[in-house]
């Protein structure tokens, strides 16, 4: 099973928020997912990231591939930093 972090969209017609989930990569975007990580609201000034760090390096040390929108999220929180970190050590 190929396990990706990517983002669930929520939200009304042109106004978008997401929930940053781990699923497999052969469920449809907005389908079943096996864990919630956090949100992401671009709307707001400035945009909101909330993200559980410690489920989220977790995830990636189990061999969850980031989408690129979440590799930029994670960069902006300094959760990629952390990941290369543990993966050096």
């Amino acid at each position: 099973m190929a396990v990706k972090i990517r983002l669930k969209r929520m939200g009304a017609n042109r106004n978008p928020s997401y929930r940053l989930v781990v699923a497999d990569s052969r469920k449809p975007r907005d389908g079943r997912f096996i864990e919630e990580l956090g949100h992401y609201n671009p709307t707001t000034e400035p945009e909101t990231i909330k993200v559980d760090e410690e489920k989220a390096l977790d995830w990636l040390q189990k061999g969850a591939q980031p989408s690129d929108t979440i590799k930029t999220l994670f960069g902006r929180k300094g959760i990629m930093k952390k990941f290369d970190e543990l993966k050096n050590k």
